[in-house]
Protein backbone atom coordinates (compact mmCIF):
# COMPACT_ATOMS: atom_id res chain seq x y z
CA UNK A 1 0.00 0.00 0.00
CA UNK A 2 1.76 3.90 -0.72
CA UNK A 3 0.33 7.08 0.21
CA UNK A 4 0.01 9.65 -2.53
CA UNK A 5 1.40 12.97 -2.33
CA UNK A 6 -1.44 15.75 -3.68
CA UNK A 7 -1.30 19.74 -4.11
CA UNK A 8 2.15 21.99 -3.59
CA UNK A 9 4.83 21.12 -1.75
CA UNK A 10 4.15 22.55 1.59
CA UNK A 11 0.79 23.92 1.65
CA UNK A 12 -1.19 23.09 4.85
CA UNK A 13 -4.80 24.99 4.27
CA UNK A 14 -4.87 26.15 8.20
CA UNK A 15 -8.33 27.76 8.13
CA UNK A 16 -9.92 24.76 6.32
CA UNK A 17 -10.96 22.96 9.31
CA UNK A 18 -13.48 20.50 7.40
CA UNK A 19 -10.32 18.67 7.00
CA UNK A 20 -9.53 16.14 9.79
CA UNK A 21 -5.97 16.30 9.41
CA UNK A 22 -6.38 20.22 9.97
CA UNK A 23 -8.58 20.05 12.92
CA UNK A 24 -5.96 17.57 14.27
CA UNK A 25 -2.92 19.84 13.77
CA UNK A 26 -5.25 22.74 15.86
CA UNK A 27 -5.40 20.55 18.10
CA UNK A 28 -2.20 19.02 18.78
CA UNK A 29 -0.19 22.40 18.39
CA UNK A 30 -2.85 23.84 21.22
CA UNK A 31 -2.01 21.04 23.65
CA UNK A 32 1.74 21.83 23.23
CA UNK A 33 0.62 25.31 23.41
CA UNK A 34 0.05 24.50 27.16
CA UNK A 35 2.81 22.30 27.51
CA UNK A 36 4.99 25.13 27.38
CA UNK A 37 2.87 27.67 29.26
CA UNK A 38 3.09 25.49 32.23
CA UNK A 39 7.08 24.58 31.81
CA UNK A 40 7.66 28.42 31.85
CA UNK A 41 4.96 29.98 34.30
CA UNK A 42 7.60 30.25 36.67
CA UNK A 43 9.53 32.79 34.87
CA UNK A 44 6.86 35.86 35.28
CA UNK A 45 6.38 35.37 38.31
CA UNK A 46 10.19 34.72 39.91
CA UNK A 47 10.28 38.05 41.67
CA UNK A 48 6.85 37.42 43.02
CA UNK A 49 7.73 33.57 44.30
CA UNK A 50 11.23 35.52 45.77
CA UNK A 51 9.34 37.56 47.92
CA UNK A 52 6.46 35.48 49.07
CA UNK A 53 8.67 32.67 49.95
CA UNK A 54 11.94 34.40 51.27
CA UNK A 55 13.86 32.67 48.58
CA UNK A 56 17.67 33.22 47.97
CA UNK A 57 19.10 34.15 44.71
CA UNK A 58 20.96 30.53 45.19
CA UNK A 59 17.40 28.96 45.58
CA UNK A 60 15.93 30.63 42.57
CA UNK A 61 19.51 29.07 39.95
CA UNK A 62 18.11 25.84 41.79
CA UNK A 63 14.61 26.25 40.26
CA UNK A 64 16.15 27.19 37.03
CA UNK A 65 18.12 24.52 36.74
CA UNK A 66 15.25 21.87 38.16
CA UNK A 67 13.19 22.82 35.61
CA UNK A 68 14.93 21.43 33.03
CA UNK A 69 16.49 18.32 34.67
CA UNK A 70 13.87 15.71 33.98
CA UNK A 71 12.97 16.65 30.55
CA UNK A 72 16.32 15.30 29.24
CA UNK A 73 14.98 11.26 30.33
CA UNK A 74 10.99 12.03 30.50
CA UNK A 75 11.50 12.66 26.03
CA UNK A 76 12.97 9.33 25.31
CA UNK A 77 10.91 7.83 28.17
CA UNK A 78 7.81 9.00 26.43
CA UNK A 79 9.19 8.97 22.89
CA UNK A 80 9.33 5.14 23.65
CA UNK A 81 5.54 4.96 25.34
CA UNK A 82 3.87 7.46 22.39
CA UNK A 83 5.44 4.57 19.75
CA UNK A 84 3.76 1.85 21.88
CA UNK A 85 0.46 2.74 23.02
CA UNK A 86 -0.42 6.06 20.58
CA UNK A 87 -0.03 9.65 20.86
CA UNK A 88 -4.06 10.38 22.00
CA UNK A 89 -3.83 8.44 24.79
CA UNK A 90 -0.01 9.53 25.76
CA UNK A 91 -0.67 12.97 25.31
CA UNK A 92 -4.18 13.46 27.20
CA UNK A 93 -1.88 11.59 29.93
CA UNK A 94 1.08 13.99 29.97
CA UNK A 95 -1.00 17.01 29.81
CA UNK A 96 -3.27 15.81 32.99
CA UNK A 97 -0.35 14.75 35.54
CA UNK A 98 1.22 17.69 34.57
CA UNK A 99 -1.71 20.48 35.45
CA UNK A 100 -1.43 18.37 38.94
CA UNK A 101 2.40 19.30 39.14
CA UNK A 102 1.86 22.60 38.08
CA UNK A 103 -1.35 23.35 40.98
CA UNK A 104 1.28 21.68 43.20
CA UNK A 105 3.95 24.27 42.42
CA UNK A 106 0.98 27.11 42.68
CA UNK A 107 0.01 26.14 46.30
CA UNK A 108 3.83 25.02 47.77
CA UNK A 109 4.78 26.77 51.05
CA UNK A 110 8.12 25.72 51.25
CA UNK A 111 11.35 26.21 48.67
CA UNK A 112 11.85 22.03 49.33
CA UNK A 113 8.18 21.38 48.10
CA UNK A 114 8.78 24.12 45.24
CA UNK A 115 11.76 22.38 44.18
CA UNK A 116 10.36 19.03 43.92
CA UNK A 117 7.45 20.02 42.10
CA UNK A 118 9.36 22.29 39.59
CA UNK A 119 11.99 19.04 39.17
CA UNK A 120 8.28 17.05 38.16
CA UNK A 121 7.11 20.14 35.48
CA UNK A 122 9.76 18.97 33.64
CA UNK A 123 7.87 16.07 32.29
CA UNK A 124 5.86 18.32 30.55
CA UNK A 125 8.47 19.26 28.03
CA UNK A 126 8.16 15.35 26.59
CA UNK A 127 4.77 16.54 25.38
CA UNK A 128 6.98 17.68 22.17
CA UNK A 129 7.88 14.37 21.27
CA UNK A 130 4.09 13.08 20.88
CA UNK A 131 3.05 15.80 18.95
CA UNK A 132 5.66 14.97 16.00
CA UNK A 133 4.51 11.54 16.03
CA UNK A 134 0.84 12.77 15.87
CA UNK A 135 1.39 14.97 13.12
CA UNK A 136 3.55 13.09 10.91
CA UNK A 137 0.25 10.56 11.04
CA UNK A 138 -1.92 12.34 9.90
CA UNK A 139 0.30 14.70 7.22
CA UNK A 140 1.75 13.45 3.77
CA UNK A 141 5.85 13.65 3.05
CA UNK A 142 5.40 17.12 0.86
CA UNK A 143 3.69 19.00 3.56
CA UNK A 144 4.65 17.16 6.89
CA UNK A 145 7.93 19.40 7.36
CA UNK A 146 5.43 22.62 7.19
CA UNK A 147 2.85 20.90 9.51
CA UNK A 148 5.47 20.11 12.08
CA UNK A 149 7.16 23.54 11.95
CA UNK A 150 3.40 24.96 12.73
CA UNK A 151 3.13 22.33 15.48
CA UNK A 152 6.27 23.30 17.08
CA UNK A 153 6.59 26.98 16.24
CA UNK A 154 3.16 28.11 17.41
CA UNK A 155 3.27 25.38 20.28
CA UNK A 156 7.08 27.25 21.45
CA UNK A 157 5.24 30.39 21.41
CA UNK A 158 3.36 29.18 24.61
CA UNK A 159 6.74 30.70 27.41
CA UNK A 160 6.17 33.64 25.49
CA UNK A 161 2.26 33.85 26.45
CA UNK A 162 2.79 32.84 30.11
CA UNK A 163 5.33 35.78 30.25
CA UNK A 164 2.84 38.42 28.11
CA UNK A 165 -0.70 37.01 30.35
CA UNK A 166 0.15 35.54 33.99
CA UNK A 167 1.63 38.97 35.08
CA UNK A 168 -1.69 40.52 34.33
CA UNK A 169 -3.86 37.47 35.48
CA UNK A 170 -2.18 37.63 38.95
CA UNK A 171 -3.26 41.21 39.34
CA UNK A 172 -6.54 40.44 37.90
CA UNK A 173 -6.77 37.82 41.24
CA UNK A 174 -5.50 41.08 42.85
CA UNK A 175 -3.72 40.42 46.63
CA UNK A 176 -0.45 38.88 47.32
CA UNK A 177 -1.25 35.45 46.24
CA UNK A 178 -2.75 36.59 43.20
CA UNK A 179 0.56 35.21 41.33
CA UNK A 180 -0.74 31.55 42.93
CA UNK A 181 -4.16 31.74 41.35
CA UNK A 182 -2.68 32.40 37.80
CA UNK A 183 -0.79 29.29 38.28
CA UNK A 184 -3.48 27.64 39.12
CA UNK A 185 -5.55 28.47 36.74
CA UNK A 186 -3.12 27.40 33.73
CA UNK A 187 -3.07 23.85 35.55
CA UNK A 188 -7.04 23.74 35.59
CA UNK A 189 -7.08 24.70 32.19
CA UNK A 190 -5.15 22.29 31.48
CA UNK A 191 -6.49 19.39 32.75
CA UNK A 192 -9.45 20.03 31.27
CA UNK A 193 -8.28 20.31 27.73
CA UNK A 194 -6.27 16.75 28.80
CA UNK A 195 -10.22 15.41 28.24
CA UNK A 196 -10.98 17.55 25.17
CA UNK A 197 -8.03 16.28 23.56
CA UNK A 198 -8.85 12.70 24.55
CA UNK A 199 -12.26 13.07 22.86
CA UNK A 200 -11.62 14.75 20.27
CA UNK A 201 -8.19 13.79 18.44
CA UNK A 202 -7.38 10.62 16.80
CA UNK A 203 -3.69 8.71 16.56
CA UNK A 204 -4.78 8.05 12.32
CA UNK A 205 -6.51 8.85 9.69
CA UNK A 206 -9.38 6.67 8.93
CA UNK A 207 -8.36 3.46 7.47
CA UNK A 208 -4.75 4.07 7.89
CA UNK A 209 -2.47 1.74 10.13
CA UNK A 210 -0.66 2.98 13.16
CA UNK A 211 3.11 1.17 13.07
CA UNK A 212 4.48 -0.15 16.17
CA UNK A 213 7.89 -0.93 17.14
CA UNK A 214 8.35 -4.84 17.35
CA UNK A 215 10.15 -4.44 20.40
CA UNK A 216 9.77 -2.64 23.32
CA UNK A 217 12.09 -0.61 25.66
CA UNK A 218 14.77 0.43 23.36
CA UNK A 219 15.50 1.74 20.09
CA UNK A 220 15.44 -0.44 17.20
CA UNK A 221 18.68 -0.38 14.70
CA UNK A 222 19.47 -2.32 11.83
CA UNK A 223 23.28 -3.05 11.71
CA UNK A 224 25.71 -3.73 14.06
CA UNK A 225 27.55 -0.28 13.38
CA UNK A 226 24.66 1.53 14.49
CA UNK A 227 24.49 -0.69 17.53
CA UNK A 228 27.26 0.79 18.76
CA UNK A 229 26.47 4.35 17.68
CA UNK A 230 23.73 4.36 19.32
CA UNK A 231 24.92 3.04 22.82
CA UNK A 232 27.83 6.25 22.01
CA UNK A 233 24.70 9.02 21.49
CA UNK A 234 23.29 7.71 25.11
CA UNK A 235 26.76 8.74 26.67
CA UNK A 236 25.89 12.81 26.24
CA UNK A 237 22.67 12.58 27.73
CA UNK A 238 23.73 11.03 30.96
CA UNK A 239 26.98 13.60 30.85
CA UNK A 240 24.55 16.34 31.22
CA UNK A 241 22.61 14.69 34.15
CA UNK A 242 25.47 14.09 35.58
CA UNK A 243 26.69 18.11 34.91
CA UNK A 244 22.85 19.17 36.46
CA UNK A 245 23.89 16.79 39.49
CA UNK A 246 27.28 18.87 39.81
CA UNK A 247 25.54 22.73 39.21
CA UNK A 248 23.05 21.53 42.55
CA UNK A 249 25.81 20.30 44.83
CA UNK A 250 28.14 22.77 46.56
CA UNK A 251 30.11 23.41 43.47
CA UNK A 252 26.64 25.36 42.53
CA UNK A 253 23.68 26.04 43.70
CA UNK A 254 24.52 23.80 47.07
CA UNK A 255 20.52 22.29 46.90
CA UNK A 256 22.33 18.91 48.08
CA UNK A 257 25.47 17.89 49.39
CA UNK A 258 28.66 16.64 47.84
CA UNK A 259 27.36 13.04 49.24
CA UNK A 260 24.13 13.56 47.45
CA UNK A 261 26.04 14.61 44.28
CA UNK A 262 28.26 11.63 44.26
CA UNK A 263 25.43 9.17 44.89
CA UNK A 264 23.47 10.68 42.03
CA UNK A 265 26.09 9.65 39.42
CA UNK A 266 26.33 6.35 40.60
CA UNK A 267 23.17 6.12 40.07
CA UNK A 268 23.44 7.33 36.24
CA UNK A 269 26.48 4.82 35.63
CA UNK A 270 23.72 1.99 36.68
CA UNK A 271 21.32 3.36 34.73
CA UNK A 272 23.40 3.47 31.61
CA UNK A 273 24.40 0.47 32.04
CA UNK A 274 21.24 -0.78 32.41
CA UNK A 275 19.69 0.91 29.27
CA UNK A 276 22.98 -0.33 27.56
CA UNK A 277 21.82 -3.36 28.29
CA UNK A 278 18.17 -3.17 27.35
CA UNK A 279 19.19 -1.73 23.47
CA UNK A 280 21.85 -4.76 23.71
CA UNK A 281 18.56 -7.26 24.22
CA UNK A 282 16.46 -5.15 22.16
CA UNK A 283 18.60 -5.45 18.98
CA UNK A 284 21.06 -8.45 19.40
CA UNK A 285 18.91 -11.36 18.17
CA UNK A 286 17.23 -9.79 14.77
CA UNK A 287 20.79 -8.46 14.18
CA UNK A 288 22.14 -12.13 14.44
CA UNK A 289 19.07 -13.10 12.09
CA UNK A 290 20.17 -10.41 9.63
CA UNK A 291 17.86 -7.76 8.85
CA UNK A 292 15.56 -7.63 5.82
CA UNK A 293 16.82 -4.99 3.50
CA UNK A 294 13.57 -2.96 2.97
CA UNK A 295 13.63 -2.24 6.88
CA UNK A 296 17.04 -1.35 7.09
CA UNK A 297 17.46 2.33 7.78
CA UNK A 298 20.85 4.53 8.40
CA UNK A 299 20.51 5.78 12.07
CA UNK A 300 23.72 8.23 10.85
CA UNK A 301 20.25 10.08 10.26
CA UNK A 302 19.21 10.55 13.54
CA UNK A 303 22.79 11.18 14.90
CA UNK A 304 23.26 14.06 12.61
CA UNK A 305 19.59 14.77 13.46
CA UNK A 306 20.47 14.78 16.88
CA UNK A 307 23.70 17.17 16.80
CA UNK A 308 21.76 19.88 15.09
CA UNK A 309 18.94 19.91 17.42
CA UNK A 310 21.73 20.42 20.22
CA UNK A 311 22.46 23.45 18.74
CA UNK A 312 19.61 25.10 17.42
CA UNK A 313 17.18 23.91 20.50
CA UNK A 314 19.66 23.69 22.94
CA UNK A 315 20.81 27.38 21.65
CA UNK A 316 17.42 28.94 21.83
CA UNK A 317 16.70 27.81 25.19
CA UNK A 318 20.29 28.86 26.70
CA UNK A 319 19.96 32.00 25.08
CA UNK A 320 15.93 32.90 25.89
CA UNK A 321 17.50 32.70 29.14
CA UNK A 322 20.29 35.53 29.45
CA UNK A 323 18.98 37.34 26.80
CA UNK A 324 17.15 40.11 28.77
CA UNK A 325 20.16 40.11 31.00
CA UNK A 326 22.04 41.11 27.79
CA UNK A 327 20.44 44.06 26.75
CA UNK A 328 19.98 45.81 30.20
CA UNK A 329 24.09 45.07 30.92
CA UNK A 330 24.92 46.21 27.20
CA UNK A 331 22.49 49.25 27.09
CA UNK A 332 22.89 51.31 30.16
CA UNK A 333 19.94 53.64 29.19
CA UNK A 334 17.42 50.31 28.92
CA UNK A 335 15.24 49.64 32.20
CA UNK A 336 14.44 45.68 33.29
CA UNK A 337 11.15 45.86 31.82
CA UNK A 338 12.47 47.31 28.52
CA UNK A 339 15.44 44.60 28.08
CA UNK A 340 12.92 41.96 29.08
CA UNK A 341 10.70 43.23 26.23
CA UNK A 342 13.28 43.60 23.64
CA UNK A 343 14.66 40.67 24.64
CA UNK A 344 11.44 38.58 23.80
CA UNK A 345 11.21 39.57 19.87
CA UNK A 346 14.02 36.62 19.64
CA UNK A 347 11.40 33.98 21.29
CA UNK A 348 8.48 35.66 19.07
CA UNK A 349 9.87 34.84 15.92
CA UNK A 350 9.09 30.77 16.82
CA UNK A 351 5.05 31.72 15.30
CA UNK A 352 6.64 32.07 11.60
CA UNK A 353 11.06 31.06 11.72
CA UNK A 354 9.59 27.46 12.85
CA UNK A 355 7.05 26.56 10.64
CA UNK A 356 9.00 28.47 7.04
CA UNK A 357 11.92 26.25 8.24
CA UNK A 358 9.81 23.23 7.65
CA UNK A 359 8.37 24.82 4.47
CA UNK A 360 11.78 25.05 2.91
CA UNK A 361 12.51 21.88 3.37
CA UNK A 362 9.72 20.57 1.67
CA UNK A 363 10.08 23.09 -0.60
CA UNK A 364 13.35 22.93 -1.45
CA UNK A 365 14.66 20.04 -0.20
CA UNK A 366 15.56 18.24 3.36
CA UNK A 367 19.55 18.45 3.13
CA UNK A 368 20.00 21.37 1.16
CA UNK A 369 17.59 24.02 3.84
CA UNK A 370 19.53 22.11 7.16
CA UNK A 371 22.83 23.39 5.29
CA UNK A 372 21.49 26.68 4.56
CA UNK A 373 19.82 26.87 7.80
CA UNK A 374 22.28 25.98 10.24
CA UNK A 375 25.22 27.97 8.41
CA UNK A 376 23.13 30.97 9.16
CA UNK A 377 22.84 30.61 12.82
CA UNK A 378 26.15 29.89 13.20
CA UNK A 379 27.38 33.58 11.07
CA UNK A 380 24.21 35.16 13.15
CA UNK A 381 25.53 33.95 16.83
CA UNK A 382 29.22 34.59 15.30
CA UNK A 383 27.74 38.22 14.75
CA UNK A 384 26.34 38.57 17.65
CA UNK A 385 29.61 38.24 19.52
CA UNK A 386 30.48 41.65 18.56
CA UNK A 387 27.45 43.67 20.09
CA UNK A 388 28.32 46.19 22.47
CA UNK A 389 27.26 49.38 23.55
CA UNK A 390 28.81 51.33 20.79
CA UNK A 391 25.81 49.63 18.57
CA UNK A 392 22.28 51.00 18.29
CA UNK A 393 20.18 49.19 20.40
CA UNK A 394 17.93 48.90 17.00
CA UNK A 395 20.46 47.36 15.41
CA UNK A 396 20.91 44.96 18.03
CA UNK A 397 17.43 43.50 18.36
CA UNK A 398 17.45 43.10 14.25
CA UNK A 399 20.01 40.95 14.53
CA UNK A 400 19.11 38.82 17.53
CA UNK A 401 15.96 38.50 15.61
CA UNK A 402 17.42 37.37 12.55
CA UNK A 403 19.77 34.80 14.39
CA UNK A 404 16.52 33.57 16.06
CA UNK A 405 14.95 33.08 12.42
CA UNK A 406 17.73 30.80 11.31
CA UNK A 407 18.19 28.93 14.64
CA UNK A 408 13.96 28.09 14.94
CA UNK A 409 13.85 27.81 11.04
CA UNK A 410 16.44 25.11 11.79
CA UNK A 411 14.06 23.65 14.15
CA UNK A 412 11.85 23.23 11.87
CA UNK A 413 13.75 21.76 9.14
CA UNK A 414 15.26 18.96 11.84
CA UNK A 415 11.63 17.85 12.36
CA UNK A 416 10.40 17.86 8.88
CA UNK A 417 13.07 14.42 8.11
CA UNK A 418 12.36 12.97 11.81
CA UNK A 419 8.89 11.33 10.37
CA UNK A 420 10.81 10.49 7.32
CA UNK A 421 13.41 7.71 8.71
CA UNK A 422 11.23 4.87 10.12
CA UNK A 423 7.62 5.88 11.10
CA UNK A 424 7.17 3.09 13.45
CA UNK A 425 9.91 4.58 15.46
CA UNK A 426 9.28 8.54 14.89
CA UNK A 427 8.16 8.75 18.88
CA UNK A 428 11.68 7.44 20.25
CA UNK A 429 13.98 9.53 16.79
CA UNK A 430 11.85 12.69 18.17
CA UNK A 431 12.69 12.33 21.97
CA UNK A 432 16.38 11.69 21.48
CA UNK A 433 16.60 14.78 19.32
CA UNK A 434 14.58 16.52 21.70
CA UNK A 435 16.45 15.35 24.42
CA UNK A 436 19.85 16.47 22.64
CA UNK A 437 18.30 19.99 22.19
CA UNK A 438 18.21 20.10 26.23
CA UNK A 439 21.62 18.24 26.70
CA UNK A 440 22.30 21.42 24.37
CA UNK A 441 20.83 23.78 26.98
CA UNK A 442 22.63 22.87 30.44
CA UNK A 443 26.24 23.00 27.70
CA UNK A 444 25.63 26.21 26.42
CA UNK A 445 23.98 27.76 30.16
CA UNK A 446 27.13 25.88 32.11
CA UNK A 447 29.75 27.65 29.67
CA UNK A 448 27.66 31.23 30.16
CA UNK A 449 28.41 30.55 33.76
CA UNK A 450 31.91 31.22 33.37
CA UNK A 451 32.67 33.42 30.54
CA UNK A 452 31.73 36.49 29.26
CA UNK A 453 28.64 37.44 26.73
CA UNK A 454 31.04 37.87 23.35
CA UNK A 455 32.50 34.22 24.52
CA UNK A 456 29.53 33.14 25.08
CA UNK A 457 27.88 33.51 21.30
CA UNK A 458 31.10 33.04 20.00
CA UNK A 459 31.32 29.60 21.15
CA UNK A 460 27.60 28.99 20.17
CA UNK A 461 28.69 29.79 16.82
CA UNK A 462 31.69 27.68 16.93
CA UNK A 463 29.68 24.78 17.98
CA UNK A 464 27.21 25.37 14.99
CA UNK A 465 29.67 25.16 12.34
CA UNK A 466 30.75 21.75 13.58
CA UNK A 467 27.03 21.14 13.13
CA UNK A 468 27.18 22.41 9.93
CA UNK A 469 29.82 20.08 8.33
CA UNK A 470 27.61 16.74 10.37
CA UNK A 471 24.42 18.08 8.70
CA UNK A 472 26.45 18.12 4.89
CA UNK A 473 26.30 14.09 5.91
CA UNK A 474 22.71 13.92 5.86
CA UNK A 475 21.32 12.22 3.40
CA UNK A 476 17.86 13.32 1.36
CA UNK A 477 14.74 10.80 2.21
CA UNK A 478 14.22 9.71 -0.98
CA UNK A 479 11.43 7.25 -2.42
CA UNK A 480 9.40 4.87 0.37
CA UNK A 481 9.97 3.97 3.34
CA UNK A 482 8.67 0.34 4.28
CA UNK A 483 6.85 -0.92 7.19
CA UNK A 484 5.06 -4.25 7.86
CA UNK A 485 2.22 -4.27 10.20
CA UNK A 486 0.77 -6.70 12.97
CA UNK A 487 -0.41 -8.71 10.08
CA UNK A 488 2.56 -9.32 7.99
CA UNK A 489 1.01 -6.79 5.26
CA UNK A 490 3.71 -4.85 3.82
CA UNK A 491 2.77 -1.10 3.49
CA UNK A 492 5.15 1.85 1.41
CA UNK A 493 4.78 5.35 2.87
CA UNK A 494 6.31 7.82 0.46
CA UNK A 495 9.15 10.35 1.65
CA UNK A 496 9.81 12.37 -1.52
Amino acid sequence: MATNAQGGAGKVELLNFADPKIKTLHLTWFAFFLTFVMWFNHAPILADLKQALSLTDAQIKALLILNVALTIPARIVVGILVDKFGPRIMYSILLFLSSLFCLGFAFATTFESLALFRFLLGFVGAGFVIGIRLVSEWFPSHQVGTAEGIYGGWGNFGSAAAAMTLPSIALMFGGPEGWRYALASVGVFSMGYALVFYYAARNTPKGSVYFKPKKSGAMEVTSWGDLWLLILMNIPMYLALAMLAWKMSPAGVSLFSTTAMEAIWGGLVVLFVVQTHQVWRVNAEHLRKGVPEHEKYPFKQVAILDIAYFTTFGSELAVVSMLPLFFLETFSSLTPVTAGLLASGYAFMNLVSRPLGGWFSDKFGRRKSMVLLIGGLAAGYLLMGTINSSWPIAAAVILCMTCSFFVQGGEGAVFAIVPLIKRRMTGQIAGMAGAYGNVGAVVYLTIFSYVDYATFFYMIGGTALIGLVSVMFLAEPKGHLTEVDEDGNVHHIRVS
